[in-house]
């Protein structure tokens, strides 16, 4: 069990035993029980928190010997942005992980297939992508990222190993949902705002200020904001993203590779390409 649910179970077993014994203490205990729900919230709204459970933000350091970035691109595919990006990636020879939408593949099958084809890895990004994912149940949990783990791996042949929550907002329930299905976890080192930002500038300066090796970078396909001409945001940032990971001598890999173990290498259940 996560400290912080021992925790709070610990304070709501303080309180109430304070209160059956002294019922005048009761303003005061139902004052430490709220602050600690208050506590519980605040940590589920910081995506790069690690006290709700275990939270890569950063490579490992053998990626980071080998100077290897993580460029992620979230919420897709989308049949008009992800081609584009795909396009992008290969004209600089680098890797991606595409965080998927378990909805968004069963509609997309052939696109999503074509990610994997081209040598990158897409992982999972719950089923629906619903604004409420984050005030699941352990159960709810459980169905949703396991509705997407279905969707992802009977398109593609390769089973998911990482996850990223909607926005990147959990509570305390999500984590033992994941070590069941056997997920680590991921957010970001740094994160462009691209849903919502439309100055392809400014997105590129939130990734690139204090690039370094071991660096995991938020984009995305799905959802992206639009220029003001209308071209998708992360179009027009990522060919500068890549080219300023070369320039600093950086590699941009799929999580998997940057991990390195055979496990996180990916569950290849059939040939991605048939």
């Amino acid at each position: 069990m996560l400290p912080a649910l021992r925790a709070t179970i610990a304070v709501h077993v303080i309180a109430i035993a304070l209160t059956m014994a002294d019922t005048s203490l009761w303003p005061w205990t139902l004052g430490v029980m709220a602050a600690n729900h208050v506590l519980l919230t605040v940590l589920s709204v910081d995506p790069r928190g690690s006290l709700l459970g275990r939270n890569l933000t950063r490579l490992p350091a053998d990626a980071i010997a080998r100077a290897q970035v993580a460029v992620t691109i979230d919420d897709g595919p989308d049949p008009d942005v992800t081609p584009r990006v795909l396009d992008i990636l290969d004209a600089h020879g680098a890797k991606a992980t595409f965080f998927c939408v378990g909805a968004n593949v069963a509609a997309h099958p052939d696109l999503a297939r074509e990610i994997v084809r081209r040598g990158h890895a897409i992982e999972n990004h719950s089923n629906e992508h619903g604004w409420h994912f984050a005030l699941s149940g352990s159960g709810r949990f459980a169905r949703e990222i396991a509705a997407a783990q279905q969707a992802i791996t009977s398109v593609t042949g390769v089973e998911p190993t990482f996850f990223r929550a909607p926005a990147g907002m959990r509570n305390p329930f999500l984590d033992s949902a994941l070590r069941r299905l056997d997920l680590s976890l991921t957010s970001w080192t740094r994160r462009g705002f691209d849903t919502v930002e439309r100055d392809p500038k400014s997105v590129l300066q939130r990734l690139t200020r204090g690039l370094a090796a071991g660096d995991i970078l938020l984009l995305h396909d799905g959802n992206a904001s639009r220029t003001r001409s209308g071209t998708p945001v992360v179009v027009e940032v990522l060919p500068a993203l890549l080219d300023a990971i070369r320039e600093a001598g950086l590699h941009a890999v799929t999580l998997r590779a940057a991990t390195g173990s055979a496990a996180q290498q990916g569950r290849v259940l059939r040939a991605a390409a048939q």
